[in-house]
C-alpha cells in the first residue's frame, strides 16, 4: 500500500489571483523542512499539497513519514496535516486498503463514523452510500465497534479526488496561518523576557520573516544574558526558519542616559533610542517594520501616550501583536512554543536594570524631545550601530 502525507490549506485557500504565490512559498518551506529527512516527491491540487516519500520499502516510507510528520507542524500556512492510504477510484479497492490500514487506529477505538468528501461528482457512489457501505464493512471486521455520529472516538475520512481516493483516521491540527515569507519581512526587538519571543511567533504566523535585535549592556547585562537571548533564538527557529541575530552594544547610551536626562523620562527615551538603532539595523537588512512585544498597559513604557512618543522616533511601521493580550495568554503561549522556561531564567536584561523609581505614564511628545536635545545621542547611535555584532541561526531537523 502507498501511504502519503495530505496537507490541507487553512485561509490561503481564501486568496484570489495571488493564491498560487501563498502556495509556492509554501511548498518551498515544505521541501526545506524535510529535506534532512529524506527524499519526497511533491504535486498540490485542490487545496492540499501531497507528500509522498521515495523509498524502495513500506518500512522505510513509513519512517519517513513519521519523521516528516514531526517536522510539518511548525510550517505554518498549513491548516491540518494527516497520513492517508491511496487508493484507487474503485470501491473495492478502496475497502481493500481500508480495513488493514485502519487496523491500529480502529483496534484501539470504541466508537466511530465514516465521512466522505467526493471532489469528482463522476464517481458513481454518492458521499452518504460510500459512508454507509464502507461503515457496515468495518463494522464487520471490528466487532468491537459500534458507530457514534455525534462523538466518535475516530473519524474515519474517504476522499475521492481528481486521480485517487484517499483513506485516513487521524487528522492533526496544523500551525495555521501564512507561509514565512509572503509577508515581507520584519525586525523584532528580542529582550529575553517571555513577550517578545511571543511576538516573534505571531508575527511569523502571519508570514513574516523575524530577524532579530537585542540590546546588550555590560557589565550591567552578562554574558548568559546574551546566551539566553541566544537560547531563545533557537527555541524560534522550528517556527521562523533561518534567523539572522544582531547584537547592540548599549552601555554608554544608557549611562549618558542615567547622567543627563530626567529619570521619569528614562524608560521611554531609552526605548526611542532603540528604535532609532533598530530601523537602522532594519534599513540595512531588507526589513519594512519593527515588532516588539508590548501589550498595553502592561508596564509605563507601554501606556498609550508612551507609546505613541516610541513610534514617533521612528519612520518604519511597529507591529505589536501582543498589544490586546493580558499576561496569562502570553505566558500560554510561551509555554506551547516552548520559551517559557527559557524566559524565565533570572538574567537582568538592559531594560531592567535602569528601572526608573517614578516613570512618566503619560509623557508628551514635546517634553521627551525636549529632554533629548544637546546630548550628542546621533553620535552615540552611530558608534553603536558599527559595533553590532550579526550571527546567523539555522533550523537543522533532530
Amino acid at each position: 500500500m502507498r501511504e502519503i502525507i495530505l496537507l490541507k490549506y487553512g485561509e490561503m485557500a481564501l486568496k484570489g489571483l495571488n493564491r498560487s504565490t501563498f502556495e509556492d512559498v509554501m511548498l518551498r518551506n515544505v521541501r526545506r523542512r524535510l529535506k534532512q529527512v529524506g527524499a519526497f516527491a511533491y504535486t498540490k491540487a485542490q487545496s492540499t499539497v501531497y507528500v509522498m516519500p521515495q523509498a524502495e520499502s513500506d518500512a522505510a516510507c513509513s519512517e519517513m513519514l513519521e519523521a516528516a510528520m514531526k517536522e510539518l507542524r511548525y510550517v505554518f500556512g498549513i491548516a491540518a496535516l494527516c497520513r492517508a492510504v491511496e487508493c484507487e477510484k474503485d470501491f473495492a479497492d478502496i475497502t481493500a486498503k481500508a480495513v488493514p490500514y485502519l487496523a491500529d487506529a480502529l483496534g484501539s477505538a470504541q466508537t466511530f463514523k465514516v465521512e466522505a468528501k467526493r471532489s469528482d461528482k463522476g464517481f458513481p457512489m454518492k458521499s452518504p452510500e460510500i459512508c454507509r457501505e464502507l461503515g457496515g464493512i468495518l463494522l464487520q471486521e471490528y466487532s468491537h465497534l459500534r458507530v457514534d455520529v455525534n462523538n466518535p472516538d475516530i473519524i474515519v475520512t474517504v476522499e475521492v479526488r481528481d486521480t485517487h481516493a484517499y483513506v485516513h483516521a487521524a487528522k492533526e491540527k496544523g500551525a495555521g496561518g501564512l507561509p514565512v515569507g509572503t509577508a515581507g519581512n520584519g525586525l523584532l526587538l528580542l529582550s529575553g523576557g517571555i513577550d517578545s519571543p511571543v511576538a516573534a511567533w505571531m508575527m511569523a504566523k502571519r508570514g513574516v520573516r523575524v530577524t532579530a535585535i537585542h540590546f546588550a549592556s555590560p557589565p550591567y547585562t552578562s554574558e548568559r544574558a546574551q546566551m539566553k537571548v541566544e537560547q531563545l533564538c533557537e527555541k524560534l527557529l522550528p517556527w521562523c526558519g533561518s534567523m539572522a541575530f544582531f547584537c547592540v552594544p548599549f552601555t554608554e547610551i544608557q549611562e549618558v542616559l542615567q547622567r543627563q536626562c530626567p529619570e521619569e523620562y528614562f524608560t521611554i527615551l531609552m526605548r526611542r533610542l532603540m528604535m532609532r538603532i533598530a530601523e537602522q539595523i532594519a534599513r540595512q537588512n531588507d526589513c519594512d517594520a519593527l515588532i516588539t512585544g508590548e501589550s498595553l498597559g502592561q508596564v509605563a513604557s507601554q501606556t498609550m501616550q508612551a507609546l505613541a512618543c516610541t513610534d514617533a522616533a521612528t519612520a518604519l511601521p511597529v507591529l505589536r501583536p501582543l498589544i490586546g493580550m493580558d499576561k496569562t495568554e502570553i505566558v500560554e503561549i510561551s509555554r506551547k512554543i516552548d520559551t517559557f522556561e527559557t524566559s524565565i531564567l533570572p538574567y537582568e536584561d538592559c531594560c531592567t536594570v535602569f528601572t526608573p523609581r517614578h516613570p512618566k505614564l503619560r509623557p508628551k511628545l514635546d517634553d521627551v524631545v525636549a529632554a533629548e536635545q544637546g546630548v550628542g545621542f546621533d553620535a552615540m547611535i552611530a558608534e553603536a550601530v558599527a559595533g553590532t555584532t550579526k550571527k546567523i541561526f539555522a533550523y537543522h531537523s533532530q
